[in-house]
Parts: structure tokens; sequence; C-alpha cells
């Protein structure tokens, strides 16, 4: 980066050590941001002009081991920063898992919610943030994150344990049916995406998704062509995930530039090198 850091758009990133944190930062870094990284307990997010926050902190995997810890990161924190802290803007990263059961995939689509199966507790503990932020009469926007995928991916994420597998014994035995499929969008589209939402986009809530679903078959396909013998669990479940819309997405960023399709065969040779 260069020229005078004072005049530079500050971003403050809370989680910005996880995945999409350390990607985000590092875009910002590279666009000319003065991008700082806060630890949860830095007294600046109370002392300071925070500038446009993007709130990346939450559990994704293990959210059922740690449900307080679920609630702690997803609205806990974020609640105290929106009663508190100065900012220009606050981005919240949600999820569209919150579609689940739902009718429509429209940002304005009402969702359901069962708080007696403990796998809704993150939903209810993203929408709560979501809540929050929309409730706060301040200048936020709620960005719900489809199945983000690039280098770096987090362990126990369904496509880095497959390609994690595949690449160390040239096998692989999917435990969910081939016709299972889900919406993947490249962490350099969400890193592009994030600031513009931040800055150019409306109040409200933007799904940030590639707008199509790709199936475990074709998953499957493709691992074969680079010498990965696949199979299918015998009466394996369907997991069908829901297109999500992206039109609103699409009309302030544009169309989306990463396609896992593509991308697949880069991934897997990173995977194949690591030790």
């Amino acid at each position: 980066m260069t020229g005078d850091i004072s005049l530079a758009p500050r971003a403050t990133l809370i989680g910005g050590r996880g995945f999409i944190g350390q990607h985000l930062h590092q875009a910002l870094q590279d666009t000319g941001w003065n991008s700082y990284v806060a630890e949860k307990a830095d007294s600046r997010l109370m002392d300071e002009d925070l500038g446009h926050v993007f709130y990346c902190a939450g559990l994704t995997a293990d959210f059922r081991q740690r449900p307080y810890a679920t609630v702690d990161a997803h609205v806990h924190l974020l609640s105290g920063i929106l009663q508190h802290s100065r900012f220009a803007s606050l981005t919240y990263l949600s999820s569209t898992r919150v579609y689940a059961g739902a009718t429509s995939t429209d940002e304005q689509a009402a969702l359901t919610v069962n708080p007696q199966l403990a796998g809704d507790l993150y939903n209810i503990s993203k929408l709560m943030g979501e809540s929050l932020c929309l409730s706060s009469q301040r200048n936020v926007r709620v960005v719900r994150l489809s199945n983000v995928y690039g280098q770096g991916m987090p362990e126990q994420n369904f496509l880095s344990d497959i390609l994690r597998d595949a690449a160390g014994s040239k096998k692989l035995l999917f435990r969910s049916a081939a016709s299972s499929e889900k919406d993947y969008i490249a962490v350099a589209d969400v890193a592009r995406c994030l600031p513009l939402i931040a800055t150019a986009g409306e109040t409200g809530i933007y799904n940030l998704a590639s707008g199509y679903n790709t199936s475990h078959a074709s998953l499957a396909a493709q691992l074969q062509a680079l010498g990965v013998a696949c199979a299918f669990e015998d009466q394996a479940p369907e997991l069908r995930f829901p297109q999500i819309s992206t039109t609103k997405l699409n009309a302030l960023c544009g169309s989306m530039q990463g396609d896992l399709n593509t991308e697949l065969p880069v991934l897997f040779n990173y995977y194949a090198r690591m030790p």
C-alpha cells in the first residue's frame, strides 16, 4: 500500500484471524485500506472510531459442542459494539443456513427455527445477531454467506474434508447421496464483495452466494478425472440446500468471478501438496 495511511479508509475486523477474516484483511490492505484485526478484549473496540467494522467472528462445525461460546461469538460481543462503539458502518457475517426449511431465499423471506432441535442453535444465534443489527438503528448490513471455499479452508468443513481425503488416499467415500447439493462461493469473491456492500450497499440484508448449486455427483466426476476412486455409501441421506437468490448481490457487485467447477483441480493440488 502506498500513500498517506491517515487518508485511507479504516476497517476493523472482529474475528479477523479466521479463514474469511484473513482473506478479507489481505484484500483490504491490497486495495489501500487501513485494516486492523481486533482481539476480543481489545480496549480500542470501545475507545476509538473503528471505521467500517466487519464482524467475522463465529463458530461453525463445533457449535453443538460449544453452545455458550456460539452465542458469545454470534451475539454477546456484537451487542456491546452496537451499543457502545463508534463506527462508520458494521457488516455482520451470517449464513445462508438460516434458509433451511424456508419457501424462498429472498432476503425478505420469513424464516423458521425450532429451539427443540440442537442443530438449530446455530441458526437461532445467527438470527439473533441479525435482529440486533437491524434493530439497532445504526448503519449496518447483514451478509448471509453460502459455503465459502478457497485455500486454507478450516478443518471439519465438508469440502476441505473430502479434498484432504481424496488427495491423501486417492479414494473417497461420500456419506451423503450423489444428488446432494449446495451453493459454494470463492473466498476471493467474498473478499471483493464485502467492502462494496459495506461502503456502497444499502442498510439491510444481502445474500453472498454464487446463485447455483453444485451436486456431490459433479464433485465426484471431477475428482475421478483427477484419478480419485469415488463411491457413495449405500442408502446415504440426500442433503439438498435451496438455490440462493443473488439478484440484490449481483446488482451491486456484478457476477461472481469464482467457479468451483473450474477451480476444483487447483484446490485438489493444494491439498495434495500438504504434509
